[in-house]
């Protein structure tokens, strides 16, 4: 089962205890996947998903004490469920608890403010409007949730309920839909807690610890490599001009800290410069040792000017 699935099998057993939120969710999934008959004026709605159907059929039955009538049409990749209410009284009821009247066999959108007032309708609201049309991808992979709208007003709604909870959600027009959609990780996690997907939400955050943890090791790993090069580097740079300064005048002719440096050095070529110091007599810190090796440097590269040779 895919996260989204998850979300939505998670979703489909929440029922909210008010009526206000039942109608409030109920709504939201009228408002984006309901239909009227051109026919009689009953009201349908069409959905591949098992969990939006048993869902939308629950609330019918606890919210209005309507048995709508079930649908389903077997296909080879994904089932069509369809509920039908074929009663125009029961039609009605519902329409007129949802604040959706309908205007040349089409639903009135969007829906009414009086249906969201409370904080608890637009949890409710957001709810239904994911499970009518949403989806989220794999934490695992990346973050997205996003809600398909059939229209513009539509998906200004969703956009202004987010933002009532904080979130930022953008609109994209893809094909003839308007998508509500978000990219970031804590966006989605709060949307998760606003729908009270709990289980879901806990599952997203201990992935999202994981991957936080996993991306600090890598930089720590990284910057700890680049430190390691560096080091490396400059360990070889030095230990060449080292090796010129014995090639051509000796080590001899070279002041007894700096000879004693130059001949630690070529031994312990991997030594840091704390521990070049510690080998010194008398011991030197860091500093000191930084200090002998510029003068070795600055003697390799003199002689290298002298010479007529490649100054590093």
């Amino acid at each position: 089962m895919s996260f989204s699935s998850e979300v939505k099998e998670e979703l489909s057993r929440h029922l909210p205890t008010a009526r206000h939120c039942q109608i409030a969710e109920t709504a939201a999934i009228l408002s984006l996947c309901g239909q009227i008959s051109e026919k009689d004026g009953t009201i349908r709605i069409q959905t591949e998903n098992a969990y939006v159907a048993r869902k939308y059929f629950t609330l019918l039955k606890k919210t209005f004490n309507i048995e709508a009538e079930l649908a389903v049409k077997l296909n080879q990749k994904e089932n069509t469920y369809l509920i039908r209410v074929n009663d125009r009284e029961e039609t009605c009821q519902i329409l007129q608890a949802v604040k959706l009247h309908e205007t040349d066999r089409q639903l009135a959108m969007p829906i009414p403010a009086v249906v969201v007032q409370r904080q608890c309708c637009k949890r409710a609201f957001l709810r239904g409007a994911f499970l009518a049309s949403g989806s989220i991808s794999d934490p695992n992979r990346f973050y997205h949730l996003e809600i398909v709208c059939p229209d513009a007003p539509r998906a200004e709604q969703v956009q202004e309920l987010l933002k009532n909870f904080g979130i930022d959600a953008r609109i994209v027009l893809r094909k003839n839909h308007h998508v509500v959609y978000m990219k970031e990780g804590a966006q989605i996690v709060e949307m998760l807690g606003i729908m009270e997907a709990n289980i879901a939400l806990m599952n997203l955050e201990n992935v999202r610890i994981l991957k936080e943890m996993r991306g600090s090791v890598n930089r720590k790993v990284n910057c700890e490599t680049a430190n390691i090069n560096k080091t490396v580097s400059a360990a070889i740079r030095q230990i060449e001009d080292i090796r010129y300064i014995e090639e051509t005048i000796g080590f001899s002719s070279l002041p007894e800290p700096l000879e004693q440096m130059a001949r630690l050095r070529l031994q312990y070529p991997e030594a840091s410069l704390l521990e070049l110091g510690k080998m010194l007599t008398p011991v030197v810190g860091k500093s000191g040792v930084n200090h002998r090796l510029r003068k070795l440097k600055e003697i390799a590269e003199d002689l290298r000017r002298k010479q007529g040779g490649e100054v590093l």
